[in-house]
């Protein structure tokens, strides 16, 4: 018996946002197959947008190849979402140990960012057995999408009641109450999602922020990038001042002509992302870059490894929740490449940074940058790939005909409509 190794959603909109469920459904032990959620979003430029969740109609798909006239993936549930969601997040997996004031412990929460913060709880409480009573359909019975909360600050920055766009957030996996959401209007805003409060708006950027990420295992340390080229980490227990990790060198040749803005022309920084398994290692990649940059806390100013394989700008990039900390980089060259930069990368013994420790002075750097050129692992597709999710570890599972699947990861990779998801 064939084990599968690709699985594939048609979505009826251009999909933007995409998230892997990061933990199996509260009370599902029985339908393992819950491991398999994504949240999507669609892009269209209009405020008809909707966000989606996703999941696989049944578990043979995973072994059996002659279950092909079925589609892979079904929707589950989708809501209305007005404006495009620039991101879209399942709760962290420590969020089913939290003690939640006000959330049922059978529910889920997704969050998203565009004209605002919001929260929703997907519930799907229904048996199988109960859900195909009275004629429903077995597929969508009990999956509910609801809009828990809508957060929108008041800018610090723009005199307009409401706050500006936001273009990306990070869930605080220590504490999952806490969200860290990033602006086109230069500010980063920690949100307690629990009192649907914003604990604190900093001005972190000369120009827009575009991500914004959590230290892992840290509920103070948070760094950020933006159109400004500079990567900035702060921390909530001395805000006076931040720490300039990284800035996009200055072009050798700048034009000519002056610009209108007087600002000196830099390549922005699109994303921010940590290694979990390493949370002294990030990366980055510049807007319309091929290039990844990976920086080392350790030793900022400078990155200590380029990864360089890819012949388009880079559109996305995402590290593996597993010890085996790959790196996904997928871009407009229709490639997904996978990295493996552990062989490259200091022991994390060798920093005595950690967590609970501020943003210490960090050890001086020997200059040298290595350039990997090779990933462990590509796939090609038939157009570009704009996005990518990757599945937390994802338990064996053994089926009512007797077959089971081992454990592993998967990544999914957006392409248009489509949504692939690929055995690693």
């Amino acid at each position: 018996m064939t084990q599968t190794t690709l699985l594939q959603y048609e979505a009826p909109w251009p999909v933007h946002a995409l998230d892997w469920c990061k933990s199996p459904a509260p009370g599902q032990q029985l339908r393992p197959r819950s491991a398999f959620r994504l949240g999507i979003s669609s892009f269209t430029e209009d405020y008809r947008n909707r966000i989606a969740v996703v999941g696989l109609q049944d578990e043979r798909v995973l072994v059996e190849d002659d279950y092909g006239d079925y589609p892979d993936f079904v929707t589950l549930c989708e809501a209305n979402h007005g404006y495009p969601a620039t991101c879209l997040q399942w709760q962290p997996s420590t969020a089913s140990s939290y003690a939640w004031a006000q959330k049922a412990a059978t529910t889920e929460l997704m969050a998203t960012t565009g004209d605002a913060l919001r929260l929703w709880e997907y519930s799907s409480d229904a048996s199988p057995a109960v859900s195909s009573f009275a004629g429903r359909q077995p597929t969508a019975g009990g999956h509910r999408l609801n809009l828990k909360i809508a957060l929108s600050g008041q800018s610090k920055v723009q005199n307009q009641s409401g706050g500006a766009p936001l273009t990306n957030f990070s869930w605080n996996e220590k504490s999952p109450n806490l969200i860290v959401t990033s602006s086109i209007d230069t500010t980063c805003t920690v949100w307690n999602i629990e009192t649907s409060s914003a604990i604190t708006q900093l001005i972190a950027h000369d120009r827009e922020v575009y991500d914004v990420a959590w230290l892992p295992g840290s509920t103070d340390i948070f760094v950020s990038v933006g159109a400004d080229g500079s990567l900035r980490a702060f921390d909530l227990r001395s805000l006076e001042h931040s720490t300039i990790l990284y800035e996009t060198p200055a072009p050798k040749n700048p034009p000519p002509t002056p610009s209108t803005t007087n600002r000196p022309p830099t390549s922005p920084l699109l994303r921010i992302a940590f290694n979990p398994s390493d949370a002294n290692y990030m990366s980055t990649f510049h807007m319309d870059g091929s290039d990844v940059q990976i920086l080392d806390m350790r030793s900022p100013g400078a990155p200590v490894m380029e990864l360089r394989a890819h012949r388009a700008p880079i559109n996305a990039a995402g590290w593996s929740s597993t010890e085996s900390s790959l790196l996904a980089t997928a871009a407009d060259d229709c490639q997904l490449l996978l990295w493996d930069i552990s062989p490259h990368s200091q022991p994390p013994t060798a920093s005595p940074r950690n967590a609970s420790s501020r943003l210490s002075s960090p050890r001086p750097t020997d200059g040298k940058k290595r350039i990997l050129t090779d990933p462990i692992m590509a796939y090609s597709s038939q157009t570009e790939i704009t996005n990518l999710a990757w599945s937390p570890q994802i338990a064996p599972m053994t089926m009512n005909s007797g077959h089971s699947t081992p454990a592993g990861e998967w990544l999914a990779i957006v392409m248009g409509k489509s949504i692939k998801a690929l055995k690693v």
